[in-house]
């Protein structure tokens, strides 16, 4: 490709038409972020239909917008209420709502918003540089290394979240069990339906995770109200600049963790099918497993949320190296956006570079100004949603509870999603008080059907003989980094507590 169509393309990107775009979807996801069990996939496919008038470049820039605002939406009430916008925020909640207990909220949402640009921006830097090697690379990884890197990530999420492995590894199974209601998605056999038509599909993701993360947590809180009217979180008047900002030694002092984040996050998001939940989750595992000091995560650490952002962020840019290069979506927002193409009249694959060079380029500038809008945007946000959040616990949780309970009857099309966030509500309230790990059980009910379907396959490709696995070296590592993290983080762990 000549250097002038990249030039053309970057200038098409800077007209102040698609810079209204862009800057518009940006301040959509964020606010649809922000919003418990709507989110930047929901929001995006309901605003495909709007772009068909538009022209291709300003419609793809819109909706690349809602998703990169999104990410960074997701992680304001995670970490303000503990209640995640989005699943990938999940993962941000466990060092950022300490840090809002703490009296530093807007401490914890900067941190949020400075990690999720940099990991952003880094995996766009990767997707302009070196696409197609990269996807070729990710595409390398066979049924039977996905099933190895997905037991790999079960065994170090369960050993690093929670207070055992063994409570680990129940929540883990029994986040899998939930992932087989509906069609077995190797032969498409019913299970566990009792009658129901609206579980073929199995249960609704929105309803799960909004519940058992959101709705258990708000029903907790107001328990422990006891009839008397306390702000939802209290912030001292008189702070420092230190705990209303984060420092640039601050933001130095993670450049590791931001670095291995962007690093995880955008191999994750090359490898179809994975998303940015698993990023969020292997990054903060390994962040804590390789620090000095892993007993602080878990009660406010920055670098905890310099590793979930990042990753989780550098999967937006990272999806559009097997979209773009190889027309294969690898998560919800990027299946939405062949949507997109096809309706532009823009088929995604190798020849895109070659017939529509300069209309990539301008996708991938746009991809560029939204990052510096996110970043313009979060900051003059973060000080509204910080204001709102001072208000009473019961006028927050009210409008809370009333969002969850909106924002599924939508993603989900009727009542029915509602009636099972609340029966995940149940389980997530015994959950927390049997100190079971949540997160563990939301991983694993997210990543079920992909590790049922890998399972299978790696069944099939082994023909019944373990032996076969000398064949598939990578998948023999990703084994034995499991063992010897499950001794490390269980067995281990239990042997130094009981010495010291």
């Amino acid at each position: 490709m000549d250097f002038a169509t990249i030039i053309a393309g970057l200038t098409d990107a800077l007209t102040p038409l698609n810079l209204l775009f862009v800057l518009a979807g940006v301040f959509v996801g964020q606010f649809v972020g922000a919003m418990p069990g709507i989110g930047p996939v929901m929001a995006m496919a309901i605003a495909i239909p709007f772009t068909f008038a538009l022209n291709p470049l300003p419609a793809i820039g819109f909706l690349v917008g809602v998703n990169k605002g999104g990410l960074i939406g997701g992680a304001i009430p995670a970490i303000l209420l503990n209640t995640p916008g989005t699943p990938d925020a999940a993962a941000t909640a466990i060092d950022g709502y300490p840090l809002t207990k703490q009296g530093k909220p807007l401490k914890a949402m900067k941190m949020a918003l400075y990690a999720s640009v940099t990991g952003d921006t880094f995996s766009d830097i990767v997707l302009i540089t070196v696409a197609a090697p990269l996807a070729i690379l990710a595409l390398q990884l066979g049924p039977v290394e996905i099933f190895a890197l997905m037991v790999f990530a079960f065994s170090l999420i369960s050993g690093l979240i929670g207070d055992s492995i063994s409570r680990g590894a129940i929540a883990t199974a029994l986040g899998l069990l939930a992932a087989t209601v509906g069609l077995d998605p190797e032969h498409s056999t019913p299970r566990f339906l009792f009658g129901m038509f609206q579980l073929y599909d199995g249960f609704p993701i929105a309803s799960v995770a909004i519940g058992s993360l959101a709705v258990s947590e708000i029903t907790l809180r107001v328990a422990r109200m006891r009839g008397k009217m306390r702000p939802a979180v209290v912030i001292p008047k008189n702070q420092t600049k230190d705990q209303k900002s984060v420092s640039f030694a601050e933001y130095w002092a993670c450049r590791f963790v931001l670095l291995r984040g962007s690093l995880i996050g955008t191999f994750i998001g090359a490898v179809p099918g994975m998303g940015s939940t698993a990023a969020a989750f292997m990054s903060y595992a390994s962040t804590k497993q390789t620090a000095k000091d892993p007993s602080s995560f878990g009660k406010g650490d920055l670098r905890g949320i310099a590793a979930t952002e990042s990753a989780n962020s550098s999967v937006a840019g990272a999806d559009f190296i097997p979209l773009l290069t190889l027309g294969l979506p690898g998560s919800a927002s990027a299946a939405i956006m062949i949507g997109a193409f096809l309706i532009q009249g823009i088929q995604p694959g190798p020849l895109l570079f070659e017939q529509q060079g300069q209309l990539v380029y301008g996708i991938f500038g746009a991809m560029i100004m939204a990052n510096a809008c996110n970043l313009l945007c979060g900051l003059f946000g973060l000080r509204l949603w910080s204001k709102l959040i001072t208000a009473p616990e019961s006028v927050v949780f009210s409008i809370a509870l009333v969002l969850c309970v909106t924002g599924v009857y939508l993603a989900t099309g009727g009542a029915f999603g509602v009636f099972v966030m609340i029966l995940f509500a149940v389980i997530g309230v015994i959950m927390t008080v049997l100190r079971y790990p949540l997160v563990v059980f939301i991983i694993a009910f997210f990543l079920g059907p992909r590790f049922e379907l890998s399972l299978g396959q790696t069944a099939t490709i082994l023909r019944g003989d373990v032996w076969n696995l000398a064949n598939h070296p990578v998948a023999v590592v990703l084994f034995a980094m499991s063992i010897f993290s499950i001794y490390w983080l269980g067995i281990k762990k239990r042997r130094r507590k009981a010495s010291d």
